[in-house]
């Protein structure tokens, strides 16, 4: 991960709001997992200087840790415009993956045009506990695709998430991630001294974090 760019991410994401910080009132995934920390990098597409500065260091990171690819694949659905601007930059196909498997028509995973044998590069918004990004790399693998690994905008540096991208011997490299982010916040007085320790805490075992609280209302369903 390049520091500069790190810093660069993580402060653009503050400023647009597409990062939310709050260690008294979390956040509730759809896993029910609780969390201090809300993000939306869907927020960069209407923002055109963070928009070309995310796809111009995709292009690079890509080129750099990768080499030459056959197709771009999104994530659906928060990757997809973001695959679409690499893949244009790159002069290469698009394509996206689903969570599911449509319920009519074709019934497809995978939409686009995509071939057995091609070196395959995964663009996506955000990893979490990897599983859904990793679900991704397996249907394109079940397809006959060369996964050569994924790149991301900001990844929780879960260790759950790392354990998953091992096991299924995928690499990831993203612009940003969760301590990069810390420290751009602490810097711009987003978040105080004291808020710290309880960050760290919940990225060093977000369970146990999360039941320190009795939350009848949770800020936000992600």
């Amino acid at each position: 991960m390049n520091e500069e760019t790190a810093l660069a991410v993580a402060e653009f994401l503050l400023q647009i709001k597409a990062i939310k910080l709050d260690v008294n009132k979390p956040f509730t995934w759809a896993s029910g997992l609780k969390s201090p920390i809300y993000c939306d990098n869907r927020k960069t597409l209407s923002f055109p200087k963070i928009r070309t500065y995310i796809r111009q260091e995709f292009v690079k990171l890509i080129n750099e840790a990768y080499g030459p690819m056959d197709l771009v694949v999104g994530v659906a659905t928060g990757a997809i415009a973001q695959g679409v601007l690499v893949a244009q930059d790159l002069g290469l196909p698009f394509a996206y993956v689903r969570s599911t498997k449509k319920e009519h028509g074709l019934e497809n995973k995978i939409e686009g045009v995509v071939e057995s044998g091609q070196n395959v590069i995964v663009v996506e918004d955000l990893v979490s506990t990897g599983q859904s990004s990793l679900d991704a790399v397996k249907a394109l693998r079940d397809f006959g695709c060369n996964v050569k690994g994924m790149v991301a905008i900001f990844t929780y540096n879960l260790k759950i998430a790392e354990e998953n991208f091992k096991a299924m011997d995928c690499s990831l490299n993203t612009l940003t991630d969760y301590d990069h982010l810390i420290k751009k916040a602490l810097e711009q007085d987003y978040i105080k001294d004291f808020d710290l320790k309880s960050l760290i805490e919940w990225r060093e075992n977000p369970q146990e974090w999360g039941e320190k609280f009795n939350i009848s209302k949770p800020n936000i369903t992600l």
